[in-house]
């Protein structure tokens, strides 16, 4: 399909007859209380979320041409404890416990999974993919099944601790492919990833609404990322974050939304501002903004978040294909002509990690050199977290946009602006 979802097709042969008349309907309206357009329905309406075969045939053609240019003759695709994408990329298991994947072009792929009562379940999803228990043993395994392949030089991708590294190593060449395998999910993102991320983007924005709408006085920060989950769960979205900064608009002491949420109750003047990710498998949005509560915006506060917009504006028109990343520093220049600063990144590649570029502001740059020039497709985060010199005030205002052939689009429709708690946006 146009959108990239697989169709009913990819469901296991008795999903649908197994599946109650009232679940589908529960399914169908996922798609309208998220108000997607109908090419991005079936995407949401998938029983397992699987991209097209010729999708996965574009990955698996990438990393070839990764193999070759390494001069590898096979790929061990890793996931464990939940860290590392790259076994999802490949096959659509995602990996949980643990994940070993070994793939070599041409060839069927075979993965051994932990724990025994996961096996099932990566079956279904990983079609066409020979998965094993891998009996707690799944790095000596491996081992036995390339040396049974004859393999000699082996990349890795993905989290592989020392002392399975070691085993690889005492019989053959190991190298990491981590950096090529990140230039892919960059650079190399497809139709159907970007319309994946946009069901991501619309899952979190229904976060956001649901956030500014419900916030009202007495009600914890807590309650709040509550709130943001019982938004987008029930539709079929997962949790990536929600980081939530509240503070007194009088007495500010808080500059830049937390990592986790506190028992903090929600007072009359102040101001609450939000850095939000949901997804749709593992592709997901993110959206920032801020809003007062039972209050009008202090001068501070009015002046922190025109120049966050002011610079968000300025950043996103600078945008194109072939601009290299130091430009979106310099569009950013009004943050200090008007007296502030920044604490967070400025902006930062997404869709499948936290990619470069990774830029600071001129007053607050960023640990990465700006060296990245910029491509169609390539998906970023735009998202000026404005603050004062001391630290005490700030306020964040982005979303997540595409790069186009003569600029960007958000994927994003939460409105601009500041708003106020209980409004409907």
């Amino acid at each position: 399909m146009g959108a990239g979802a697989a169709s009913a097709a990819a469901e296991p042969p008795d999903a649908l007859s197994q599946t109650p008349g009232m679940q589908r309907m529960a399914m169908a309206a996922a798609s309208d209380v998220l108000h997607l357009p109908d090419e991005l329905r079936p995407i949401l309406e998938q029983y397992y979320p699987r991209f097209s075969d010729a999708e996965y045939a574009r990955r698996h053609t990438l990393l070839a041409g990764v193999m070759e240019s390494a001069g590898v003759d096979h790929l061990l695709i890793v996931s464990a404890q939940n860290v590392g994408n790259a076994t999802r990329w490949v096959t659509s298991w995602p990996g949980t416990t643990e994940a070993l994947l070994i793939f070599r072009p041409g060839e069927p792929m075979t993965m051994y999974v932990e724990y025994y009562n996961h096996v099932a379940l990566a079956r279904m999803l990983a079609r066409g993919v020979d998965v094993r228990w891998g009996e707690e043993n799944g790095i000596n395994k491996v081992f036995d099944e390339l040396g049974r392949r004859d393999a000699k030089r082996v990349g890795v991708i993905g989290p592989l601790n020392g002392s399975k590294w070691k085993t690889l190593e005492s019989k053959f060449q190991v190298v990491s492919l981590d950096g090529e395998y990140i230039k892919l999910r960059t650079f190399q993102k497809s139709d159907e990833e970007i319309a994946w991320l946009r069901v991501g983007a619309a899952l979190s924005d229904a976060g956001m609404a649901a956030l500014v709408a419900g916030t009202r006085p007495g009600l914890a920060e807590h309650d709040l990322g509550n709130m943001i989950e019982r938004a987008y769960v029930g539709l079929g979205g997962s949790h990536v974050i929600h980081f939530i900064g509240s503070t007194s608009m009088a007495t500010p002491d808080c500059c830049v939304p937390r990592q986790f949420t506190s028992r903090r109750k929600i007072q009359p003047g102040d101001f609450v501002f939000c850095e939000l990710s949901a997804a749709w498998w593992d592709y997901s949005g993110q959206v920032l903004r801020g809003f007062t509560v039972e209050a009008e915006p202090t001068s501070l506060y009015r002046d922190l978040h025109a120049t966050a917009q002011a610079a968000f504006d300025a950043i996103t028109k600078t945008i194109r294909p072939g601009v290299h990343s130091n430009e979106l520093i310099e569009a950013s220049a009004v943050i200090e002509k008007n007296g502030f600063t920044t604490n967070d990144d400025l902006v930062h590649g997404y869709g499948g990690g936290y990619f470069a570029p990774i830029l600071g502001s001129k007053s607050r740059p960023a640990g990465h050199p700006p060296t990245v020039t910029l491509q169609e497709n390539m998906c970023m985060v735009v998202q000026p977290n404005v603050i004062t010199r001391d630290e005490k005030a700030g306020v964040q205002f982005g979303e997540l946009v595409r790069v186009t052939k003569t600029g960007c689009e958000s994927l994003h429709r939460t409105p601009h602006g500041m708003f106020r708690a209980g409004q409907a946006i």
